[in-house]
């Protein structure tokens, strides 16, 4: 059996290294360079807590994997389960949070509650105007910029063959497969993985199945480094854009959330942040942690993610086409999931089951 894998972000290159672990002989092809897109604009969180509860089987599927990450694939990308703490603000989003509690429990996702008492003597300075908070103890945080070409590496050493700066100049299915023709020459494989992020929904309508995704791109930031003194991940429980942040082991504070996203064209393929922006979204943050009121801001960043319209990501078997699979539309949110995904997709592909449930996400949902 031999595969390709289509786009090099974090889905793609951890699918790439499970299929190459399981004996399939793997090609991976990315438009630019690994972990480029949505990966490397991401805040790097790794998160349970208020996740819909159809991915919560999958996302312990993939927290298992991050336990394991460093000795898997043979270097540290900076996993830390430090915990990941939410605020809350008002009555309205403790009532959400306690309802959601209750269904995630079911699932096997336990989440402390914390009144203003626990919550300011476990965590003093985080969150002085919160009514509560809730805390995911086995959750944390990863460096985006490691994790991709960490799993890329580690599939070569499986025996994967990795080809960056090769976008796709045509797709054709042929009597063996698929074969791709590419800035960097013509692929040929049984089997197709469409990981493609925001360029994912093209691919699919190539094959016949549009999905309703767009392009965003985030607004992210990082301070001057700072004494650590933020362990958890903090955020917030509230039906508007609430911030996040945290602070890493070398000083700095990354913080994103609070304002909205930034659209973002096909080409080139990324966002700018917004200036303009930067003060609403570093007020949103002082409410967390007040004594960031006089630090540095020292860059900005975006990227592109692929948003659909049920905030639900697309994975599993097309529809239209044998031997074509999909793990694409992570709405911002699939940092944590990557090694799930990754895992689960190459035990779908390899077996034809996959014991972690996924009929949720399926592209026939959209099939109408």
């Amino acid at each position: 059996m031999d595969a390709i894998v289509l786009g090099g972000g974090l889905m793609g290159t951890a699918s790439a290294y499970f299929l190459a672990s399981r004996g399939v002989r793997v090609t991976l092809i990315e438009r630019a360079r690994i972990g480029a897109g949505a990966t490397v604009a991401s805040f790097g969180n790794i998160r349970r807590s208020g996740r819909h509860l159809s991915q919560l089987p999958l996302a312990a599927r993939s927290l298992a994997i991050w336990n394991e990450a460093e000795v898997l694939l043979g270097r540290d990308v900076e996993f830390r389960p430090t915990g990941h703490l939410r605020l809350i603000f008002d009555a309205d989003s403790l009532e959400d949070m306690r309802t959601y509690v209750q269904a995630a429990n079911a699932q096997g996702l336990i989440l402390d509650e914390l009144d203003t008492s626990e919550l300011h003597a476990r965590f003093p300075g985080i969150g002085p105007d919160a009514i509560a908070a809730s805390f995911s103890p086995r959750d944390g945080s990863a460096n985006p910029r490691l994790i991709g070409p960490a799993f890329a590496d580690a599939a070569v050493r499986a025996g994967a063959s990795v080809v960056e700066e090769a976008p796709v100049l045509d797709i054709r299915t042929t009597a063996a497969g698929f074969e791709l023709e590419t800035a960097k020459g013509n692929f040929q494989a049984a089997l197709l993985l469409n990981c493609a992020g925001a360029w994912g929904r093209s691919i699919a309508a190539h094959f016949g199945e549009d999905v309703p995704l767009e392009t965003w791109g985030p607004q992210m930031a990082v301070t001057e480094p700072l004494p650590h003194r933020i362990a958890p991940v903090v955020g917030v429980w509230s039906q508007a854009h609430g911030a996040y942040l945290r602070q890493v082991e070398r000083g700095n504070v990354i913080f994103g959330g609070a304002v909205d996203r930034v659209r973002v064209e096909a080409e080139p393929g990324y966002a700018k942040p917004d200036p303009a922006r930067l003060p609403a979204q570093v007020a949103a943050v002082i409410k967390l942690v007040p004594a960031l009121a006089d630090v540095a801001v020292i860059r900005q960043w975006s990227g592109c993610e692929g948003y659909v319209a049920d905030a639900l990501p697309v994975m599993g078997p097309s529809s239209t086409t044998p031997g074509l699979f999909h793990a694409f539309g992570f709405c911002g949110h699939g940092f944590q999931l990557g090694p799930g995904v990754g895992s689960a997709m190459a035990e779908l592909i390899a077996t034809g089951q996959c014991e972690t449930p996924l009929d949720e996400f399926a592209i026939t949902r959209f099939a109408a």
